[in-house]
């Protein structure tokens, strides 16, 4: 397999910290189905698919969790 030429790069304007994940206390829905987990870490919320958890977590500041949490409620992601 070839190595990877791709750099990364942060984002413009990403303010956010590179967190430790490696001991966060990861939680699924309280009813058990989906493959999304998420975790509270260091005042941050961080969002991971639970079917390939070695895979990069999605990072929210709580402003941004409010927001995505109140679009979904609302149907805002509904794809159907």
């Amino acid at each position: 397999m070839a190595e990877s030429t791709i750099e990364q790069h942060p984002l413009a304007g990403w303010d956010k910290p590179e967190l430790d994940l490696s001991n966060a206390d990861w939680q699924s829905s309280s009813r058990g189905r989906g493959d999304v987990q998420i975790a509270f870490v260091e005042g941050f919320i961080a969002m991971r698919n639970s079917g390939r958890p070695q895979s990069p977590s999605l990072i929210f500041t709580p402003a941004e969790w409010g927001a995505f949490v109140s679009g979904a409620r609302e149907g805002e992601f509904d794809l159907t």
